[in-house]
């Protein structure tokens, strides 16, 4: 699962590090602080959601076997 884990990350990690960045430049943030601060957060955001996603997909592709 943690090979899903970071194929996951690798889409959803640059998302939201780009959409954090976006969002703070949006509000006037154009010093580099604010963008790195903004990409981190947007990359330590992205790793929960990482797991929560791939466990998903875990789940459909491996289908829980009757016993």
């Amino acid at each position: 699962m943690l090979k899903l884990v970071a194929i996951v990350y690798i889409m959803v990690g640059s998302m939201l590090a780009g959409s954090f960045i976006v969002a703070a430049l949006t509000m006037d943030r154009m010093d580099a602080v604010s963008i790195s601060i903004a990409a981190v957060a947007g990359a330590l955001v992205a790793i929960p959601i990482s797991w929560f996603v791939a466990a998903k997909l875990n789940s459909a592709i491996r289908p829980a076997r009757a016993s």
